[in-house]
């Protein structure tokens, strides 16, 4: 009986140590399991990080290329040639036709100074300088107002943009709406986008014709964010997005250097025109007084070399209140 008893005693104490020596090892397997499954998923997210973080570097590196390119471009083209500087000061006269009425007006202005009696030598050289400089500065000035009206437009396009395509309008739709409703000369300039691919060009290639038109650095963003959208993917919106706070903010440092520097510039204009402005007043005071200066070899000569001066300090006072993005 005894001997029963001690053997039921030992085989549960040899059951006991055996389920000590397992359960153990199953728990270990257990928490072995679920720390390889939790280091796979930590391996698994790691990996999407890094893989979208390297197709985020990827396209920061294509969108810095193409500004650099786009830059580039820009830099080699800053010396406008006539064809151009027509095409982007959004006139429809031919290259031909602007130097035959600059020739015209040359001409003009050359028998008007005949007739003044100012002296034949001085009246062709004016003649021939005002026939090439004053219509190519308002030709220059058409295209800077051109330029202006269209950055003062275009925040309000790239939003109209981004709110069509977070609407799911497609790009190009988005942009005929702008085309629609869009103030000049923005309307007229994205709907020559949308001819472009009328005629079976890509998005990517016809947005370049906004470049050509207004070539400037805030273009020059909006044409490669929409190229390289185009090229790798990504969120349009909210790169345009991003995009039209950048143009906005750029307006408004546009605006208060203009604010700043006005008191300058109205400096410069009125100590370029206060000689105009007295030999006027003393021709009117006292008509006679001025006429050695231009009747006479002497007094022309020193005319000549004022005028020189005169032009050299207004140029170099225009250049000092001029400030470039």
């Amino acid at each position: 009986m005894l001997t029963t008893i001690l053997l039921a005693i030992l085989a549960m104490v040899t059951v006991g140590a055996a389920g000590f020596a397992l359960v153990p090892n199953a728990l270990g397997s257990s928490r072995a399991e679920q720390r390889r499954k939790a280091y796979q998923g930590d391996m698994r997210a790691n990996r999407q990080h890094a893989d979208a973080s390297r197709t985020r570097d990827q396209r920061r590196k294509t969108v810095q290329q193409a500004l650099k390119s786009q830059a580039e471009e820009l830099n080699q083209k800053k010396r406008v040639r006539l064809p151009e500087l027509l095409f982007q000061a959004g006139m429809t006269i031919t290259p031909a036709a602007f130097i035959r009425n600059s020739v015209i007006f040359g001409a003009v202005l050359f028998v008007v100074l005949v007739i003044t009696q100012v002296p034949f030598y001085f009246a062709a050289v004016f003649a021939v300088a005002g026939a090439y400089l004053l219509p190519r500065m308002y030709v220059s000035r058409r295209r800077k107002k051109y330029q202006d009206k269209f950055l003062e437009e275009l925040p309000n396009a790239v939003e109209a943009i981004v709110r069509g395509v977070k609407t799911g309008l497609p790009l190009n739709d988005s942009m005929r709406v702008v085309a629609k409703d869009a103030k000049e000369p923005v309307k007229s300039e994205f709907g020559r986008v949308l001819d472009q691919q009328s005629f079976g060009f890509s998005m990517t290639e016809a947005v370049q014709v906004l470049l050509d038109r207004v070539p400037l650095p805030e273009v020059n963003f909006f044409v490669v964010v929409i190229s390289v959208q185009q090229q790798s993917g990504g969120n349009l919106s909210e790169a345009l997005g991003n995009l039209a706070r950048v143009l906005r903010n750029r307006k408004k440092m546009k605006q208060k250097v203009k604010a700043m520097s006005s008191e300058a510039k109205a400096s410069a204009g009125i100590i370029g025109s206060l000689p105009i402005v007295v030999a006027i007043l003393v021709s009117l005071v006292s008509p006679g007084y001025l006429e050695p200066l231009f009747f006479t070899p002497i007094g022309q000569i020193c005319l000549g070399v004022g005028v020189l001066m005169l032009s050299a300090g207004i140029f170099i006072m225009n250049r000092m209140v001029q400030f470039d993005f």
